[in-house]
């Protein structure tokens, strides 16, 4: 892929670690954003609603599913790999990585798309029992192939501690998949009479072609840097010379390990698809059961997700950090990090849990005007986040350490305790969907527990109990009474849209201002923050924190 020159070059530039994280978080944000705009979009347009989203997600489960199997643990991989070659100054096999990486995937993403497209009738009829997914299985079977390729190419690039790639790519993809959906959608819908089934497919034939155009530009940003990467390989140090078929085995058995997280993540919603709707057909009528599966698969996953926005960029992050310390032999830097990086996760989790439990119905009342149901549902898969984004950081620092099994390990009693719970709750009349959500508080919660237990093992953290949950618990209580309070005197349990938008910005600005009042922060936690010597100063002449 490169053309190799015998001549001393510059070394590509990397980030720092913060800057990774930084530009991760901000890209994460706003993906979620689009997405929310776009199920905004599909949710409240006539004719598509939960139901709609109910086909949506039932066939995107399944390609999700077939989707990790090809690459959601391969970026993760890839990124370990690389970064064990770049800490040792062997860039020319951390490419050599790359390459063979790519050409395995390819091939794996290939019998994935394959798979989903000649498997779409039965796979919608027998495994979902929701024959109307077939055209949207079909519809997204091309996006796997890509999707398999793209993660080989973001992992290459994380691995080197450059997160741009990554950041800008998960952008452009999710800005072009909210614009497609909403011109197929539409371009459907007037040509079909407003068809549900073919307005589903449309949209998740939207994120194939996004999916594509993410592709094109990660291949334009690795072309760009091309000749770079050529003089940086040619000055290469402690190169080994490996046999490919050594290489491809070392590259899977690194890759699948870490890929068993995301696939019983998959399969963890997968149980959803599967066992939701028949469940609660044990005393709804089918269309009420495919309303009732959509309004959870649909719009409570989409704002019960968002927290992970913010959080996933220390998730991905840490692993060729912690790697890469650890190949050093700097254990102090790897503690710092994965530290740090667990208490900016409790600031983030706590109050997003308590947010949204809290102004559940004023919530779907804002964003889905024509569809508002769903509030107890909404309520209980919000208690999952906490251990959902404490899960999420715990694994990205096991997998940093090499602990790559413990992940899948702890996420599959997780997830068996789950499927239990999915079977006997929801066919309880009174209990129903929300079922399903209370077993997902279950399975992210013992998965959280086990992973954290073995990380305490393998490393000293630097969190007291006062700083983890005494501060952070002050905070979120300081928020939740000033910001229900403010919507309550706006306008009590009706109040409208703006009372919502209004407590929700008092939220926001009350927890910041509690955090800092408390200083969970030390001046060297704050100093790893982009800007943080200046917001140090600030906090000095404010009297918040003592001067030097």
């Amino acid at each position: 892929m490169l053309n190799f020159q015998k001549r001393q070059g510059k070394k590509v530039k990397g980030e720092s670690f913060m800057q990774g994280v930084m530009a991760l978080m901000f890209s994460q944000v706003l993906i979620k954003l689009l997405g929310l705009v776009y199920k905004w979009y599909l949710t409240n347009r006539e004719g598509f609603g939960d139901e709609g989203n109910a086909i949506y997600s039932a066939g995107f489960s399944i390609y999700a599913l077939l989707l990790t199997i090809s690459s959601t643990g391969v970026p993760n991989a890839v990124a370990r790999l690389v970064s064990q070659h770049t800490a040792k100054g062997d860039y020319r096999g951390a490419h050599r990585v790359f390459k063979i990486a790519f050409g395995t995937f390819a091939i794996i993403g290939l019998i994935g798309t394959l798979l989903l497209f000649f498997g779409a009738h039965y796979i919608a009829n027998t495994w979902l029992a929701i024959p109307e997914a077939e055209l949207t299985l079909v519809a997204l079977s091309p996006a796997i192939f890509f999707v398999a390729i793209i993660s080989v190419f973001r992992g290459y690039f994380n691995g080197r501690e450059n997160m741009k790639a990554t950041a800008n790519s998960q952008t452009i993809e999710q800005l072009f998949k909210t614009v497609f959906t909403i011109l197929v959608v539409e371009i459907v819908a007037i040509c079909s009479g407003v068809n549900t089934l073919l307005m589903a497919a449309g949209a998740n034939l939207a994120t194939t072609l996004a999916t594509i155009t993410s592709f094109f530009y990660l291949y334009l940003f690795y072309k760009t840097r091309r000749e770079d990467l050529a003089k940086e390989i040619v000055s290469s140090k402690n190169y080994e010379t490996k046999n490919i078929w050594k290489t491809v085995k070392n590259i899977l058995s690194v890759s699948v390990p870490m890929s068993l997280s995301a696939i019983l993540t998959s399969i963890n919603r997968n149980i959803d698809s599967t066992t939701v709707k028949r469940g609660l057909e044990t005393f709804l009528t089918k269309e009420e059961a495919l309303k009732q599966y959509g309004i959870l698969s649909g719009k409570v996953d989409t704002l019960t997700t968002l927290p992970l926005s913010f959080n996933i960029a220390f998730a991905t992050a840490l692993v060729p950090a912690i790697t890469k310390a650890k190949e050093q032999k700097d254990e102090k830097t790897a503690t710092k990090r994965v530290s740090f990086s667990l208490l900016v996760t409790m600031l983030i989790g706590l109050p997003c849990m308590v947010g949204m439990i809290l102004f559940a119905q004023p919530i779907l009342n804002l964003l889905f005007p024509n569809a508002p149901e769903g509030e107890f549902i909404f309520q209980v898969s919000s208690l999952a986040i906490i251990f959902t984004v404490l899960e999420q950081t715990v694994n990205g620092a096991l997998q940093g350490l090499g602990k790559i099994k413990t992940p899948a390990v702890a996420l599959l009693i997780g997830v068996a305790v789950k499927l239990v719970l999915n079977l006997i709750l929801v066919p309880i009349p009174q209990i129903g969907a929300a079922g399903a959500a209370f077993a997902t508080v279950a399975c992210h919660a013992i998965a959280f527990f086990i992973g954290f237990n073995v990380l305490r093992a393998n490393m000293k953290l630097d969190l007291s109990f006062s700083k983890f949950i005494t501060k952070p618990t002050l905070a979120t209580i300081a928020m939740g009474i000033c910001s229900y309070a403010t919507y309550f005197v706006l306008g009590g349990i009706n109040a409208g849209k703006l009372a919502t938008i209004i407590a929700i910005a008092v939220a926001i600005l009350i927890y910041m201002l509690a955090v800092i009042v408390l200083k969970i922060f030390t001046k060297e936690e704050i100093f790893m923050i982009p800007y943080g010597q200046k917001l140090y100063k600030l906090l000095e002449k404010l009297g918040i924190y003592k001067e030097a």
